[in-house]
C-alpha cells in the first residue's frame, strides 16, 4: 500500500473517531428529552451535510427521532432502511468517570458500543459516498430513534411504517462478540403477576388467613415449568414483592416475569399457559397482565438470503462475516415480524454492552464503514 493511501486511511479514521467523540460526549439516557433532542439535532446536521433530506420528529417526553432519506440511482426500487438509536442506558454524569478515550485499539465511553459507533458508521458511509461522487443503488431511509432502550414506545409505529415500504432492513446495532451479524434474536415478553389472599394475625389467628406469598410461591413453580430452553424459551421471575409485616398473613404479592422466546409459536404457548393460571389455595386469587414487548427476529428464508448477499460483499473486502443469534431484542425484531428481510448486528465490534467495560475495537470501525458503503452501492 503506497504512502498517500495510508495517509488517506489514517485521516478517514481520525475523522470518524472525532465524530464518535462528539456523539459519545452527548450523554443521552433514555427519557432525557433535552439531551436526546440535542444529539438528534447534531445527527440531523451531519446527515444533511452527507446529502440526506432530514426531519426531526418530536417524541414528547423522550426527545426527537431522526428520519433521513437519500435518493438512489434506481429510484423505482424499494428503499433500504437503516435503523439505529441514540439513547443509552447510562445516567447523566457517567462521562465524568468514564470519559471518551482511545488507547491503542480500544475505544471507551458510555454508549460507544451500544450504539453510537453504529451511528458513526451510518453517517460516515453516506459522507464517503458523497465525497466520491457515488450514490446508493436504491433509495435509502435512515431512522434513528431516541427510546430503543425502553422498548421504542414512541417510535415503533414509525419503524413499522417505514419498514412496510422497504425492500430490506439493516440494523447498525453491535455485532456478536466475534464480529458476526445477528440473523436471529429472541423476542421479549413482560408479564405482571398479582396474587391475593386474606390478612390475619400470624400469631393469634393464622388459620383465618390466606397467604398471597405462599400462593405466589406455588404460581412461580408453575410458571417456571413453562420454560423450554431446548426451544429457546427461557423465563425469569426477576422481581417479587409482598406482605406488610412479619406478623401479618400477607394479603397481596406481585411479581415481574421476563419471557424470552425464539419463535412466535413459543410465545403463544407460554402466553396461554400464563393466562390459564388458577389459584392453588382456597380463598386466593391470581391475576396476570402484560404480554409481548418485542417479537422475535426469526431466521426466515428472506433473512438468510439477505445475510448471504451481505456476507459475499464482506468477503470482497477481505473478511468473513459470520452469523449467530442473541437473547436480546432490538428494533430489527419489529421489522422482521412484518416479513421484511432484516439483518442485525452490522455495527462495530467490541463488548460490554450495558456494562462498565463497554468498548469498541477501533480497527474494526473503518472496515464496517467500508462494508456499509459497499452495501449501499450494491444491495
Amino acid at each position: 500500500m503506497d504512502e498517500p493511501t495510508v495517509r488517506g486511511e489514517a485521516a478517514e479514521l481520525a475523522r470518524a473517531l472525532e465524530r464518535l467523540r462528539r456523539y459519545v460526549e452527548h450523554e443521552t439516557p433514555t427519557g432525557d428529552a433535552e439531551r436526546n433532542t440535542a444529539l438528534a439535532a447534531e445527527l440531523a446536521r451531519d446527515l444533511s451535510a452527507a446529502g440526506a433530506e432530514v426531519e426531526q420528529i418530536d417524541a414528547p417526553g423522550v426527545g426527537s427521532h431522526v428520519l433521513a432519506r437519500v435518493a438512489g440511482r434506481e429510484p423505482a426500487e424499494r428503499p433500504l432502511l437503516l435503523l439505529g438509536h441514540m439513547d443509552t442506558v447510562w445516567p447523566v454524569g457517567t462521562l465524568a468517570s468514564r470519559p471518551f478515550t482511545v488507547r491503542g485499539d480500544r475505544g471507551e465511553g458510555p454508549g460507544i458500543y451500544d450504539m453510537k459507533a453504529g451511528l458513526v458508521v451510518m453517517v460516515e458511509a453516506l459522507s464517503r459516498l458523497r465525497a466520491t461522487g457515488s450514490a446508493p443503488r436504491r433509495p435509502v431511509t435512515i431512522l434513528i430513534n431516541c427510546d430503543e432502550e425502553a422498548g421504542s414506545g414512541t417510535s415503533r409505529g414509525l419503524i413499522e411504517r417505514e419498514a412496510r415500504g422497504a425492500g430490506a432492513v439493516l440494523v447498525l446495532e453491535p455485532p456478536l462478540p466475534d464480529g458476526a451479524a445477528k440473523t436471529a434474536r429472541k423476542g421479549v415478553a413482560i408479564y405482571h403477576l398479582t396474587t391475593t389472599g386474606r390478612p390475619a394475625h400470624a400469631g393469634i389467628e393464622p388459620e383465618r388467613g390466606v397467604s398471597a406469598i405462599v400462593e405466589m410461591a406455588h404460581q412461580i413453580l408453575r410458571i417456571m415449568a413453562l420454560a423450554d430452553p431446548a426451544r429457546g424459551t427461557t423465563i425469569n421471575v426477576g422481581v417479587v414483592q409482598g406482605g406488610t409485616a412479619s406478623n401479618v398473613i400477607p394479603e397481596r404479592a406481585q411479581a415481574e416475569i421476563d419471557v424470552r422466546f425464539s419463535t412466535a409459536a413459543e410465545l403463544k404457548r407460554v402466553d396461554a399457559g400464563l393466562r390459564a393460571l388458577t389459584p392453588v389455595l382456597d380463598g386466593a386469587g391470581v391475576e396476570i397482565t402484560g404480554g409481548e414487548n418485542r417479537p422475535p427476529l426469526e431466521r426466515t428464508d428472506g433473512v438468510a438470503e439477505l445475510y448471504a448477499r451481505v456476507r459475499a460483499i464482506a468477503a470482497e473486502l477481505g473478511f468473513d462475516l459470520g452469523e449467530g443469534s442473541t437473547g436480546g431484542g432490538s428494533d430489527g425484531c419489529y421489522t422482521a415480524a412484518l416479513g421484511v428481510p432484516t439483518l442485525d448486528g452490522l455495527g462495530v465490534r467490541g463488548g460490554g454492552a450495558h456494562a462498565t467495560d463497554e468498548h469498541i475495537v477501533v480497527s474494526d470501525l473503518p472496515r464496517r464503514i467500508a462494508l456499509l458503503v459497499r452495501l449501499l452501492e450494491r444491495l
